[in-house]
């Protein structure tokens, strides 16, 4: 696979705490410059970042993030701010708490909320996969599709683990067409691309696919660590 396709379906991301403007300004240049199918940036940030971009490449933001256990107006309410602010995507946690305790209504009524406040906006359900069983994801990729989510994502990147190739081959096996399947979280290397996208993911959260464009372009990139 060509390194310009493995971009194109990169969500260029930087969601460290202490990001300032110059560093969000910078991966939105880089996200320019690759085609990455967005930038993915804290909430606070969607705003500037929007008119920054000015359309060039889509703005992304979290949404309950990292874990998930805010209320459900809470989570809402974000949504719907982050859309007032520009944002085109919204990747959202789902309350794990619910997940174990068997509350799957919860669970769905959650999602749905954010779906709402999203209006028509893309809208990615993350489950950290690596909190859950595989009955757990199985049944998780029921409801997300039902909610009418369009993506469902592996990991947030800042809990014990992230995107594993099991994962990912079980949500696509287990989740219809319509819902896709977004990987993110340790993806390290090109060949960590590759796999995951051969094994159904369409989105790839992360920021070291353009390091390493940038790399094997010689160039020196923009110091931006990241979680993912």
């Amino acid at each position: 696979m060509e390194l310009k396709d493995i971009l194109s379906r990169c969500d260029h991301t930087l969601l460290r705490v202490d990001a300032g403007e110059d560093e969000i300004r910078a991966i939105c240049d880089q996200a320019v410059k690759y085609s990455c199918a967005s930038v993915c940036i804290p909430p606070c940030h969607v705003k500037g970042a929007s008119g920054y971009l000015a359309g060039r490449v889509p703005v992304c933001t979290v949404i309950g993030f990292p874990n998930g256990y805010m209320s459900t107006a809470a989570k809402a309410f974000e949504a719907a701010d982050a859309v007032a602010n520009g944002a085109d995507e919204i990747d959202m946690v789902i309350n794990l708490s619910m997940v174990k305790d068997g509350c799957w209504e919860d669970v769905a009524e959650d999602i749905k909320a954010v779906r709402r406040s999203c209006l028509g906006k893309v809208l990615k359900v993350i489950i950290e996969c690596c909190l859950l069983t595989d009955e757990e994801k199985m049944r998780l990729c029921t409801i997300v599709s039902e909610c009418g989510a369009d993506f469902i994502k592996t990991s947030t990147g800042f809990s014990k683990g992230g995107a594993t190739r099991h994962d990912v081959e079980l949500l696509r096996r287990c989740s219809p067409d319509s819902l896709q399947v977004k990987a993110a979280g340790g993806i390290a290397s090109l060949e960590d691309a590759e796999d995951f996208i051969s094994l159904g993911a369409t989105r790839l959260g992360t920021s070291r696919i353009v390091k390493l464009a940038m790399e094997l372009e010689r160039e020196t990139p923009a110091e931006s660590s990241e979680n993912y």
